[in-house]
C-alpha cells in the first residue's frame, strides 16, 4: 500500500508513510517515527570529507536537517488526518547533537572516531571479523564508521522514553504508553 504524499518522495518519506499506513490498517494506533541524526558527524562521513578536527560535514548535515524537518511536518499532517491515532517524533538529531556539543556532560571522551574501524577517524573501513575494538568504548560515542555505541543508544532510549517535547514531539514513548 502507499500512502498520501504527505511529504517529499524525494526525501525518501512517501514510502515509510505507506507501511506506517499499512500497520493503521492492521490496527495499529500509536506510532513511534524517529528522524535521523547528525550524519556529518559520523566517522565515516569525517573520513570522507575530510572535515577539520572539532567539526562536522555540513552537507550531510544540511540533508538530515531538511529531511527530519519534513518528518516532523508529516507527524503534526498525520495527527490532523488519523485523530484516532497518535505519532510521536523522536527528534534524534538532536539528542545526538547534543551528545556530541556536550560529550563531557556525558561521560564521552572520543567524539569523531570509531571504537571499532579501520582508516582516518576509523571510519573508512568498518569494523571488521576479528578486528580489535577499542578498550573503553563506554567513552565512544561511534561503535563503527556508522553507528553509536551502546552508551549512547542508551541514552537516547531514555531520552525518548522520559524526554521533553525537544527530544520527543508532540510526547515522550512514557506518555504515549500510558494512552
Amino acid at each position: 500500500m502507499q500512502g498520501v504524499n504527505y511529504a517529499s518522495a524525494s526525501a525518501g518519506i512517501l514510502e515509510e508513510t505507506g507501511r506506517n499506513l499499512e500497520l493503521y490498517n492492521l490496527g495499529l494506533r500509536k506510532f513511534f517515527i524517529a528522524g535521523i541524526g547528525p550524519l556529518g558527524c559520523i566517522p565515516n562521513q569525517l573520513a570522507t570529507n575530510s572535515a577539520p578536527p572539532g567539526t562536522c560535514a555540513s552537507f550531510p548535515n544540511d540533508l538530515a536537517v531538511m529531511f527530519n524537518t519534513q518528518l516532523r511536518s508529516l507527524v503534526d499532517q498525520l495527527h490532523t488526518n488519523y485523530s484516532d491515532a497518535v505519532f510521536t517524533y523522536g527528534n534524534t538529531y538532536g539528542a545526538v547533537s547534543d551528545i556530541l556539543n556536550n560529550p563531557n556532560s556525558y561521560g564521552f571522551t572520543v567524539t569523531d572516531r570509531g571504537c571499532c574501524g579501520i582508516g582516518r577517524n576509523k571510519g573508512q573501513i568498518t569494523c571488521l571479523p576479528f578486528a580489535v575494538p577499542c578498550v573503553n568504548r563506554d567513552q565512544h560515542v561511534f561503535w563503527d564508521a556508522f553507528h553509536p555505541t551502546q552508551a549512547v543508544n542508551r541514552i537516547l532510549a531514555e531520552k525518548t522514553y522520559n524526554g521533553p517535547p525537544s527530544d520527543c514531539y508532540p510526547m515522550n514513548v512514557k506518555q504515549l504508553a500510558e494512552l
